[in-house]
């Protein structure tokens, strides 16, 4: 069995991951410090003897002790509420953070795997977006601090492959959903299930005619880790193609919810993609993976899990 270091680990894919790893048995060393984490994420965990939880911030110093097999490299804030309210920080993790992530799986030969996004296409001008789309982003514009801070991620990973050996992996996430997202965090399903839930008025930006191709949690953590232990060194997406605008998915939600709650419509965001659909041929091909839940089975489990959160039956 593995030791693998997630980082991130108590945030909303990097428990997930933890979880994945533990229940295949490996050694898993969760290093988070709590900025957008959550003790709760992993409080299921703790006492696990193929668990143990580091209060780190990785923008400095990483020191891990004994061998590691695999580093996945997951801090980062990852909706627009985090990294707007977080810009240095976001610089920090996706550029300091990174090089000490790199290091050390460079000291300790261990497999880095990299947790890039769909936000390095941008607001695309082709759709849907393949790996081999450079993207369209505004460096200097209030997404850029998360856009080109995992664009210069990715840059870091291909050189320390290319330059010191290491054997690396990058993954390319799209919209992802489901159980541990918070209720504050400021993406659309977090944010049209709590209103739902709440008798509020749902909340769109622009007409809604924007579009978002929202994955399962369990089918994006089954991505990732097949991935990881593939021999692909270049970028995969990993999403789910099942494209949707945002009145439409806001319309779902309200009926998923039984809820009579109305829809208003708010200023577009500056730099919001207005398109965003994953070409996941790679994926098929090189990792034989595809998504298996469908999107109202995952609204479904997702809907239980915010209930349980806001206290409502």
């Amino acid at each position: 069995m593995a030791r693998v270091l997630i980082t991130g680990g108590a945030g909303f894919l990097g428990s997930h991951l933890c979880e994945r790893f533990v229940a295949e048995g490996h050694d898993v060393v969760c290093m988070d410090n709590l900025v957008t984490g959550s003790p709760d994420n992993i409080a299921h965990l703790v006492g696990s003897k193929h668990f143990t939880f580091v209060h780190h911030d990785v923008t400095n110093y990483i020191y891990v002790a004994g061998e590691l097999d695999y580093i996945l490299h997951f801090a980062s804030p990852a909706s627009p509420i985090d990294y707007l309210r977080l810009p240095i920080q976001t610089l920090k993790v996706g550029s300091l953070g990174t090089h000490k992530a790199l290091g050390l799986a460079k000291a300790k030969n261990a497999r880095f795997l990299l947790a890039s996004t769909s936000e390095v296409y941008g607001d695309p001008l082709i759709h849907p977006q393949s790996e081999s789309y450079w993207g369209n982003v505004n460096p200097i514009g209030m997404r850029g601090v998360y856009d080109e801070a995992k664009r210069f991620a990715e840059a870091m990973t291909m050189a320390y492959r290319r330059y010191h050996g290491v054997d690396t992996r990058i993954v390319r996430i799209f919209n992802t959903y489901g159980p541990r997202m918070r209720v504050e965090d400021g993406r659309a399903i977090p944010a049209f299930m709590s209103q739902a839930l709440r008798g509020e008025s749902l909340t769109v930006f622009g007409d809604g005619s924007q579009t978002r191709s929202v994955c399962y949690v369990d089918d994006l953590i089954d991505g990732i880790y097949r991935l990881l232990l593939s021999d692909e060194a270049e970028p995969v997406n990993i999403g789910n193609p099942d494209e949707i605008t945002m009145l439409e998915l806001a319309r779902e939600i309200a009926e998923i919810a039984n809820s009579a709650s109305d829809i208003i419509f708010m200023d577009l965001p500056a730099d919001d993609p207005k398109v965003r659909q994953p070409d996941i041929t790679r994926a098929r091909t090189i990792l034989r993976w595809d998504p298996k839940v469908n999107r109202r089975e995952g609204l479904l489990k997702t809907m239980e899990y915010f209930k349980q959160k806001l206290g409502v039956k």
